[in-house]
């Protein structure tokens, strides 16, 4: 008898000390960063122009280092389908499944124990207008730099550009990311948490400071 209670007791604490690590793990994550970080944002939309999965790469907002990532699929609207649809979950990349007002709650919550303060995305304002519930961080549009000669000096001087210094045409994240990494086989995959990690190495290769996008802010 006395063994049995024993027996219950051992396996009562084991459960109760798994249960701390448990919650010992999840409180690292939301310990707040020290340093600042900036945030680059990605999204992908279905038939219907609504958001259906979100990509987010946080980095350092120095370096623009990559340090940790985040993705999530909307639901129900990944099931309406959506011209990338078959790269939602590329090479088994698993995003957080759930409705969008507990996607941007979560990620609002990511963001400010990340001491994120600053959004910035490849052609922001299609993003920026695609989360309203966003708009109260400053967003900032790479391509506003990618795009200029006077900011990205792997623009080629044959380049046929505007007077501004913009390329008149090809100046899409694929070939933006060709000319900076001369890899001419790269290709964007359309999946919103690679194509946020791509786009935040096009900040990085660019190598400009968060200061510099001030002309690039929304």
């Amino acid at each position: 008898m006395n063994s049995s209670l024993d027996f219950l007791n051992m396996i009562k604490n084991q459960s109760v000390q798994e249960k701390k690590k448990t919650v010992a793990k999840e409180s690292v994550f939301f310990t707040p960063c020290d340093s600042d970080r900036i945030a680059v944002i990605d999204t992908e939309t279905n038939w219907h122009d609504a958001v259906m999965s979100l990509g987010v790469a946080i980095a350092d907002a120095e370096s623009f280092k990559c340090v940790d990532k985040r993705y999530y699929i909307f639901e129900p609207e990944c099931y309406v389908g959506g011209i990338y649809s078959n790269v939602m979950n590329y090479r088994g990349v698993k995003g957080i499944s759930c409705n969008r007002d507990a996607a941007i709650a979560d990620l609002e919550k990511y963001l400010l124990h990340n001491n994120v303060k600053k959004i910035m995305a490849y052609n922001a304002k299609f993003d920026y207008g695609h989360l309203p519930e966003l708009q109260h961080f400053e967003w900032f549009d790479i391509m506003r730099l990618a795009a200029y000669k006077q900011y990205n000096r792997a623009i080629p001087e044959t380049a046929l550009c505007c007077k501004t210094g913009r390329l008149k045409s090809n100046y899409g994240v694929e070939p933006i990311m060709r000319m900076l990494t001369g890899d001419s086989r790269y290709k964007e995959i359309h999946n919103a948490v690679y194509d946020a990690v791509d786009e935040l190495k096009i900040v990085e290769l660019l190598g400009h400071s968060l200061e510099t996008y001030g002309c690039a802010k929304l």
